[in-house]
Parts: structure tokens; C-alpha cells; sequence
């Protein structure tokens, strides 16, 4: 293995340390070592053009910055294309114009969960204390009744990135898709740059992207 990958293994425990975004599924078509894109179309399915304009924008940087010729769908797309729903003859037909266009490639990313979870926010004072009497049990404890803060609600976002080969002798296939966990965060634009960051690690990772030396800018997490 040679280094630049040995590099970006040792990068993920401080990717994953410092965003709000995690990978928790990577899977790599096994019949597809390596695979450069050169043209990729940048997708972002979301009903909100404002945030979808925000994550198409910083991902085809991100590309852009490997070597990729990165494309945002907002730029391509006709302003309507994606007013109504499209039948499978009509994407067959956007295909091959992307192809003709000289594209190699879909990535695709989109929202496909939302979770609702609580947690304990308080931190576990007495957890390893035992008390002898109910009296000091609750004596110690009773500031939880006028806690408002003890519990937190949050949301978790479970979406999802997946690079499709547009290859001409052969059939469009799946390369690769990337499930990443959203935990909610402060900002739309952190979790945009989380999120793109943890894609494009991955994708590098997988030898789906040209390797280039990390800057003090790519490490500003």
C-alpha cells in the first residue's frame, strides 16, 4: 500500500472526530479496481434549491480540486427538469446525453431517513456511587426534576452518495455508495462541508479519486 492511502487511513479517526457526519456503510463494486472519472454530474436531491445549490457548489469543488471536470445538475439541468417526476424513457434519454457530452459519470447524493432520538445530556455524577438510603439517593439527584436541559432531542439524517459509471460498452452500473449519518448540526453549511469531506475521503480511499497531498486547508476541520 503505498503511502498516500496509508496517510488517509491514519486522516479518518480525525475526520470522524471533529464533524457532524459518519460513514457507517462503504461499499465498492468488487469487479471495479480502480475508476477515474473525468466528467461527473453532481446531484442533489433535495426540495430545498437553496441548500441543494450549497452542497452541489462545495462538492464539485471538492472534485474539482482531484482533477475531476465536475458539473453541478443545477447548472445543467433545464429549470424545470425537476418541477415533475420523469419516466425511465426520459432519463434513458438524459443518459445518453450525458454521454454524448462526454460525462463518465453520476454522483448522486440524497436524503433517504430521518431519526428522532433523546439523549441523557447531564453528565452521570453519581454513576459508579451507591447510596446507602432512599434520603440520600434523592438528595443527590433531585436537581434532575428542574433540569430542562437533562434530556436532549436531536435528529439524526441517514443519506446517502452513489457514483454511477456512465460507460457506453457496457451497462450503467453501480461503483460505489456511501451511507453517511448526519447528527444534527449547528449549521446547513458545516454539515455540507462534514459531509462532502467524509465523501470525498471515501472515495480516495476507495481509489475512485486521484490522491493528492493534503494542504493545511484540506486538515481546517
Amino acid at each position: 500500500m503505498n503511502k498516500p492511502y496509508i496517510f488517509l487511513l491514519l486522516l479518518a479517526g480525525l475526520l470522524y472526530s471533529c464533524t457532524s457526519s459518519e460513514l457507517v456503510e462503504n461499499w465498492k463494486n468488487p469487479d471495479i479496481d480502480t475508476f477515474e472519472a473525468q466528467k461527473v454530474l453532481v446531484i442533489g436531491i433535495t426540495p430545498d434549491d437553496g441548500n441543494r445549490k450549497i452542497f452541489e457548489k462545495k462538492l464539485a469543488s471538492e472534485l474539482k480540486k482531484s482533477g475531476v471536470n465536475a458539473v453541478k445538475s443545477l447548472g445543467f439541468f433545464q429549470e424545470k427538469f425537476t418541477t415533475s417526476p420523469k419516466t425511465e424513457e426520459q432519463l434513458m434519454a438524459l443518459e445518453e446525453q450525458l454521454i454524448e457530452q462526454g460525462f463518465d459519470a453520476i454522483l448522486l447524493s440524497k436524503v433517504v431517513g430521518v431519526e428522532d432520538r433523546v439523549t441523557v445530556v447531564k453528565a452521570y455524577r453519581n454513576l459508579d456511587k451507591t447510596f446507602k438510603s432512599f434520603r440520600d439517593d434523592y438528595f443527590e439527584n433531585q436537581e434532575i426534576y428542574h433540569d430542562e436541559e437533562y434530556y436532549e432531542e436531536y435528529q439524526i439524517f441517514h443519506a446517502e452518495s452513489s457514483l454511477y459509471c456512465l460507460c457506453p460498452e457496457k451497462e450503467k452500473e453501480l461503483i460505489w455508495r456511501g451511507s453517511i449519518d448526519i447528527t444534527e448540526p449547528e449549521t446547513t453549511k458545516k454539515a455540507v462541508n462534514d459531509y462532502v469531506k467524509v465523501v470525498i475521503w471515501a472515495l480516495k480511499g476507495q481509489q475512485l479519486l486521484i490522491i493528492e497531498e493534503f494542504t493545511d486547508e484540506d486538515l481546517d476541520i
